[in-house]
């Protein structure tokens, strides 16, 4: 049985969705924003701890959203309709003022059709990557978005030319993170000393699938890089403390490595290092915001990996390589992703000094590019889709 709202009626009822972390960080800073217009505003739906902090009432664990993969999906379909469905029935019950979708195009759309049929206005937060593949999406996102929230600049005209409301709000993360992190104060944040060897931030990701594809590879290629660095110390935040409790027995099997894992910290880590292995994802754009060096690398179920490689129509998964239309940082992925792949490209990562330098005014370039005060701009967006909404 789902909770219901005991509070006296609040001034605007916002109901949203979040699949995963990134999701969170951004319905986080959306609600924080309601919240300093609409002081009780109620939010609810489902999201991460950020959301919950501003006073989100999530009403299923987010983590059941964070499936990636077409194999992956359908081991989980049952549980994933299960929730859609209930969630649909009590949104057309509540009716509430707004509901934004934040990411997660295939759980969310299908359920934003409906709500928007049933005369609950609709936003989509992230736009849907229509113009990289699954472009037949497009008539179901004009039946199912009244307006589309987009993070990066080329979307635009993109959604407009083919009859999609959008705006581009750039990206919260690039307001939250300074133009200039300091790493001194980052590893004083982390008890990391400033040693003779590299600190190395090692991020295989959020999910649960991902870390078990990803964590012993990149301690893998960590035992490798320990050979040209002898010094080397290796980081990992965890999301939560359900990733900890994964990571924590790989970790184990590689006693000759120093490294570090932390509960959440995944921005002062970032911070703190000289270079990043990581897990293809929204956190590679944060790690670019921070200025660093960084190889891009994932795994899939090879059946999903085949399907969707064919599917897609641009020549990158990472979201600096798209902005920039190039490739700026190495991806490598499914077969090749090997710790001897990895090691070369960790290894100019963290010794080329040249590389880095150019890397870090391409990375400047991005940051200002996204820096647009997106919370604010989301907001107002939201805000006149519902004022639409009441004059119609």
């Amino acid at each position: 049985m789902l909770p219901v709202n005991s509070s006296s009626e609040p001034s605007l009822r916002v109901a949203l969705v979040a699949g995963e972390a990134s999701g969170d960080i951004l319905g986080a800073g959306l609600i924080r924003e309601i919240k300093r217009h609409y002081p009780d505003a109620y939010c609810y739906g489902i999201g991460g701890p950020l959301m919950q902090s501003e006073g989100f009432a999530s009403l299923f664990p987010m983590e059941r959203l964070s499936v990636m993969g077409l194999v992956e999906v359908l081991g989980r379909l049952r549980e994933l309709l299960g929730i859609r469905k209930q969630l649909r029935e009590r949104l057309i019950a509540d009716q509430p003022d707004v509901f934004i979708g934040i990411d997660a195009p295939d759980f969310n759309l299908s359920l934003e059709r409906k709500l928007k049929a049933s005369g609950i206005p609709t936003v989509h937060y992230v736009s849907p990557q229509v113009w990289a593949w699954r472009e037949g999406r497009l008539k179901k996102i004009r039946q199912s978005v009244d307006h589309m929230l987009a993070l990066l600049p080329f979307e635009v005209d993109y959604y407009r030319g083919h009859g999609v409301p959008v705006t581009f709000v750039g990206h919260p993360l690039a307001d939250q993170i300074p133009m200039n992190p300091d790493q001194d104060a980052a590893r004083r944040t982390l008890g990391v000393s400033n040693g003779d060897g590299p600190v190395i931030g090692l991020l295989p990701g959020s999910r649960k699938a991902e870390v078990a594809k990803l964590g012993q590879l990149f301690l893998e290629t960590a035992r490798l890089l320990r050979k040209d660095f002898p010094d080397a110390r290796f980081l990992i935040p965890c999301v939560n403390e359900r990733r900890k409790k994964q990571i924590l027995p790989i970790v184990g099997e590689f006693p000759d490595l120093d490294v570090t894992v932390y509960d959440g910290q995944a921005q002062s880590v970032m911070a703190a290092a000289d270079a990043i292995l990581i897990a293809s994802g929204t956190a590679v754009l944060e790690a670019a915001l921070h200025k660093k060096p960084l190889v891009v690398s994932y795994k899939m179920a090879p059946l999903s990996f085949a399907v969707i490689s064919r599917m897609v129509k641009v020549n990158y998964v990472s979201l600096p390589n798209l902005l920039a239309n190039r490739a700026l940082v190495p991806e490598v992925l499914q077969d090749d992703a090997t710790p001897e792949n990895l090691r070369i490209f960790m290894k100019k990562a963290i010794e080329d000094q040249g590389y880095r330098q150019a890397l870090k005014q391409s990375f400047m370039g991005i940051h200002q590019q996204l820096k647009q005060n997106a919370s604010r701009l989301a907001f107002e967006a939201v805000r006149s889709v519902i004022q639409q909404a009441k004059s119609l």
